[in-house]
């Protein structure tokens, strides 16, 4: 059975009277946003220009953050300080899946010996929420909370499949498939077959999308009523395990644990 995905990082926002809404949060929010690997300082004028804002206001708001904590600088240059990781903590602290989730998340990483994953799709990112297992050595860290590209990972790929075909093709026409290994799939065409075959199996193999010699296995969460939440997936190195022989490894039990939780989500 499928369902389409409607993640809680995904519900659409509800209808809130212009009474209500507050400009000032907003931008405040997305001028945080505006801070990233390529842009880890920034001036005014720079952040600004990335979400909208005249230099004045940009100014104002990082200064406003400054002083509450969120933000640094020496007069010139803007940059976050660890203060803003309290943001995703409180979410990670407060929410209901990644706490309920976390004994089954044990329960595969010991029987499969991998690192097991809960992700959510958030735009173009699969943001993980919920980890168990030893830390492996990757180019891009699977850590609680990390946001990856999701064309790269199977739990991304698979949700973007179960977002259903016209879902799909609107994710595929906007998103940047961007290069990361050799294997990465950045062909459209070809991704959108790939997304047909997955939603088809209801799971998901991803293999060197985003590190090289290693493969991912997803499968889907879904809620007493059959709506799609969440990925649940594990990453292993490749070695001399074959694809086949590593999916019926780890697959079972993947799809053992789903439907374990279904009831109870």
């Amino acid at each position: 059975m499928t369902a389409a995905y409607k993640g809680v990082e995904n519900e659409a926002p509800h209808t809130l009277d212009k009474r209500d809404w507050i400009a000032g949060l907003e931008k405040g929010l997305t001028l945080i946003q505006t801070f990233d690997e390529a842009h880890s300082r920034q001036t005014a004028s720079q952040a600004g220009q990335r979400c909208g804002l005249t230099r004045t206001a940009a100014r104002r708001y990082l200064l406003t953050l400054q002083h509450l904590g969120f933000v640094a600088g020496d007069g010139k240059l803007f940059w976050l300080t660890p203060k803003v990781m309290r943001l995703g903590q409180s979410y990670l602290e407060s929410a209901r899946l990644p706490r309920l989730v976390q004994p089954s998340l044990q329960r595969v990483a010991m029987g499969t010996q991998e690192i097991s994953f809960v992700g959510v799709l958030d735009g173009y990112d699969i943001v993980y929420i919920a980890r168990n297992g030893q830390n492996r050595s990757m180019n891009t860290s699977f850590a609680l909370g990390a946001r990856v590209p999701a064309h790269t990972t199977a739990s991304g790929m698979l949700l973007i499949a179960l977002l259903g075909p016209a879902e799909v093709d609107a994710w595929l026409d906007t998103s940047p498939l961007r290069t990361f290994t050799s294997h990465t799939i950045t062909d459209v065409n070809y991704m959108r077959q790939q997304m047909q075959i997955i939603r088809q199996q209801d799971w998901c193999l991803s293999e060197q999308q985003l590190d090289m010699a290693y493969r991912g296995v997803s499968v889907p969460l879904r809620d007493h009523k059959g709506t799609v939440i969440a990925a649940l997936s594990v990453s292993m190195p490749m070695q001399q395990e074959t694809s086949e022989q590593a999916v019926k490894r780890v697959l079972p039990l993947l799809r053992e644990t789903a439907q374990g939780l279904m009831p109870l989500l």
